[in-house]
């Protein structure tokens, strides 16, 4: 055969060799445990709700005559002081009233005392037997009923006087006005209802939230629970407040039960405005120095290619628990346990993926550089983000919360999710972070 023969041939066959090697062959995979080691740090359960608010106390100030609007002294956000003028409404016609019933008054008077006058002569005169008991007795029911008119007409003097008062509108208490329904020349009539003119907030420094809770979660919520909220003005801002009362009277929309809490909200910046929407978190439940693993941690289960690389030991009570639920003649390769490097036992956990509080849960913890060592906690509270371990970890252990495959030579971070939504905590001394 001829030596260029044989390099064309050498040649294709390299070529074909690096067109497998770069394309077909199956790029070996190396395992990579995710771990972490527990943590001492804050952790708390939360109630979410929406609501408005709103100054703590608020008067609305009404007319109790009718009348046209003369004169107004005060306007919106204006602040004002308890006995303060804010407006006047006009006073011709119950000035004119007033001076009808004094004269009524004076011609009472008058007529009282002309009785009086002739009663003491028609008295005197029976007395004489000059007349009958039929005239004395005449004279006497005459002055009673004089006397009578001069009270009526007092009474009615002092309602005018007093209806002339109400022309007058003042301020109930110290605050700020936060609206103004009447404006000069416009007529007000209180025939059926008090019209209202001004409502005035006691003080805007002292604000409150009133949130909707929704009834599956006001089971956990309490007076005095800390609260933190936020409002669309003020995206930054992280406001503090604390749950006064919750309402008893419940709320039904769209089938949807939900009961008002009360929220103290300081405002000493004032930066909160009455009406504005709050989105509020409500911490049901706060622990300091707690130690916190990834939630994760509970759901992670040996795969059984790690057996190739780890001797995989699981806890005994778990073994054991499994073998009880596992049905008779199941295939155990397809029921949980898989043989692990040198023959050792890899134990599944069912259901582990929420745990509630004070709840037995099970994690892997790395023991060695080829051991996988199965260990029972005892957990607290979980956020679905972290659990609290009330017993069984202690901050030197290396816990296993996942696997990650990559091709030999790379390593592929765990990626996070940008939607993932982040949860505000709280500084162990105290704020938000």
């Amino acid at each position: 055969m001829k030596p260029k023969v044989i390099i064309i041939i050498v040649v294709f066959l390299a070529a074909i060799v690096g067109v497998w090697f770069y394309f077909f062959r199956k790029k070996e995979t190396r395992v990579v445990l995710q771990t972490e080691t527990p943590q001492m740090g804050y952790i708390s359960e939360s109630v979410t709700a929406t609501g408005n608010i709103q100054p703590v106390d608020t008067v609305s100030v009404g007319a109790q005559v009718s009348g046209i609007i003369k004169t107004l002294f005060t306007d919106f956000n204006a602040k004002v002081k308890k006995g303060q003028l804010l407006a006047q409404l006009d006073k011709s016609l119950f000035l004119a009233s007033v001076d009808q019933y004094k004269a009524q008054v004076a011609s009472a008077q008058s007529q009282f005392t002309y009785q009086q006058a002739n009663y003491g002569r028609q008295e005197l005169l029976y007395k004489t037997g000059a007349i009958s008991r039929a005239d004395y007795d005449n004279a006497t029911y005459t002055l009673n009923n004089a006397k009578a008119q001069v009270e009526n007409a007092k009474a009615q003097l002092a309602s005018s006087e007093k209806n002339l008062s109400y022309t007058d509108i003042y301020s109930p208490m110290d605050g700020v006005v936060l609206t103004r329904s009447i404006s000069v020349g416009q007529t007000v009539a209180s025939s059926f209802n008090t019209p209202t003119l001004f409502t005035i907030a006691k003080d805007i420094t002292k604000m409150q939230v009133q949130a909707n809770v929704d009834e599956a979660d006001i089971g956990n919520v309490q007076h005095g629970q800390r609260v933190t909220f936020t409002v669309d003005a003020f995206l930054d801002n992280v406001f503090q407040g604390s749950v006064e009362e919750i309402r008893l009277k419940p709320i039904t929309s769209a089938n949807v039960v939900t009961y008002t809490t009360i929220i103290n909200a300081p405002n000493d910046d004032q930066k909160l405005k009455p009406g504005m929407t709050a989105n509020v978190t409500i911490y049901t439940k706060e622990i300091d120095n707690a130690l916190l693993i990834s939630a994760k941690a509970l759901r992670f289960d040996p795969d059984p290619s790690l057996a190739k690389k780890y001797n995989i030991i699981a806890d005994s009570s778990t073994e054991r628990k499994e073998s009880r639920r596992r049905p008779s003649g199941a295939d155990s390769t397809t029921r949980g346990r898989q043989l692990g490097k040198g023959g050792t036992t890899i134990a599944r956990i069912k259901d582990s993926s929420r745990v509630q509080a004070s709840e037995i849960a099970h994690v892997w913890v790395l023991a060695d550089s080829t051991t996988l060592v199965q260990k029972k906690i005892r957990t607290g509270l979980n956020n679905d983000t972290q659990v609290q371990v009330l017993d069984g970890l202690s901050i030197s252990d290396i816990v296993v919360t996942g696997v990650e495959q990559a091709a030999a030579g790379k390593s592929s971070p765990a990626a996070k999710s940008p939607f993932m939504p982040q949860r505000p905590g709280r500084r162990p001394g105290g704020g938000v972070r």
